[in-house]
């Protein structure tokens, strides 16, 4: 037997009158709902279902009798606290002539008011975006203002640190003809790929070409806006950014064998400072735990690097992770910038970040990159000098344009992406 030959399990067909969708049209109802609840099957015009890597638990929980199968959602006030976009992005092809936006759905927060005439039909439609206010308080914050480098001023920041923040959840939904071509592929072997690495767990995938949209179970990303969001879009509103991939060891319990937690504390500095001056700060906040290599790899590579002869090292720091995961990094930043897109965000006036090829991404898609802003060495953890040597020594961060083809691709090779 082939080793390409596919072998389906039975499942049902739930071929039915499904609403089509038109990605990259310019109104919801020309679009159409996105629908991958599973109340009435039928319906269904998407692989994959709601709410990304809790679907599993969700099923835990019917089958262990603790929710109804036939829950809906009552969506009264779940509106977003705060209006995001349109923008024409969202409809816009880029310079290959491509959707901008090929990972989330841009209409995903207007559900409740988009379709609501569907949704009083009966159509089980839930947003795949919520947008809420709040405030945040790292003590990094109140560091930053004893040492005078942040100062109150009992709007944005206050003295004791507490930050005042619109954030916004958003869950993956992928058109998949836009994400084949957002990587130079056939469609056709992106759904096989993601058929037979799944070990099938979405026969849709093979059996439903006539469905185009598929909801990954992996995690999303979360947004932390700084200053008017309503400002965003307009060609004189200043963005500063980070964007930063999750570091559960670093971000939350702030190990010191990397630089995450600096960075993401620097990168909310440079965002409060911007708002305090009239534009607008984000952090992007990505689910992709250790290079989406996930925190078993990253623990059992953190175990070869410290055990190997010599010590941690610079020069064997990404050689390392490729021998225990077989790449250095799986984190895949050309779907990045698609919630730049999402946001209306045509330059970036200060990038918080080091990499390479986040920075590469962004201009590949059209998006002007003005300052990149290093880490202030004083914040490097003295165990982390390793990653940051590493880094330099491989050529990672550049002050200057942005790098050529060929500096990408060989980028690439070495995983150079904090």
């Amino acid at each position: 037997m082939s080793s390409r030959h596919i072998v389906l399990t039975s499942h049902p067909d739930s071929r039915g009158q499904a609403a089509p969708i038109h990605w990259g049209a310019e109104t919801p109802k020309q679009r159409g709902p996105i629908i991958a609840s599973l109340t009435d099957p039928a319906k269904r015009n998407v692989i994959g279902t709601h709410s990304g890597a809790y679907a599993v638990y969700r099923a835990l929980a019917i089958a262990s009798g603790r929710l109804d199968r036939g829950h809906r959602p009552d969506l009264t006030n779940t509106a977003p606290a705060d209006a995001l976009g349109p923008h024409a992005q969202w409809w816009e092809k880029n310079a290959q002539g491509q959707d901008k936006i090929v990972s989330l759905d841009p209409w995903g927060h207007m559900v409740a008011t988009a379709f609501a005439d569907e949704i009083a039909a009966g159509a089980d439609i839930r947003p795949t975006i919520a947008v809420t206010r709040a405030h945040i308080n790292m003590p990094e914050l109140k560091d930053a203002i004893e040492a005078g480098r942040l100062k109150a001023d009992g709007h944005i920041l206050h003295a004791n640190g507490d930050v005042k923040v619109t954030k916004a959840a958003v869950d993956p939904v992928w058109h998949l003809p836009g994400i084949a071509q957002r990587f130079g592929i056939k469609e056709s072997d992106l759904r096989r790929g993601l058929f037979e690495q799944t070990g099938g767990m979405f026969p849709e995938l093979v059996t439903r070409p006539d469905l185009h949209v598929f909801l990954p179970p992996i995690g999303g990303m979360t947004l932390y806006f700084f200053g008017d969001v309503n400002q965003l879009g307009k060609p004189e509103t200043k963005v500063a950014c980070r964007v930063h991939d999750e570091c559960n060891g670093s971000d939350v319990f702030g190990s010191d064998i990397c630089t995450c937690r600096p960075y993401l504390a620097h990168g909310i500095e440079v965002c409060i400072e911007m708002a305090q001056q009239g534009g607008v700060g984000l952090v992007v906040y990505n689910r992709k735990e250790g290079r989406a290599l996930g925190e078993v790899t990253k623990f059992l590579v953190y175990n070869a690097r410290k055990r190997q002869e010599g010590g941690d090292r610079a020069e064997t720091y990404f050689a390392r992770t490729e021998c225990v995961a077989g790449v250095q990094d799986m984190r895949f930043q050309e779907l990045m910038p698609d919630v730049f897109h999402w946001l209306g965000i045509t330059r970036i006036d200060r990038w918080a970040s080091m990499s390479n090829m986040k920075h590469g991404a962004l201009t590949e898609q059209g998006i002007e990159v003005v300052e990149r802003v290093a880490i202030p060495d004083e914040l490097i953890p003295q165990d982390a000098r390793v990653e940051m040597d590493a880094k330099v020594a491989a050529g990672y961060f550049s002050t200057e344009a942005a790098p050529t083809a060929a500096e990408l691709e060989k980028a690439k090779g070495r995983g150079l992406n904090e």
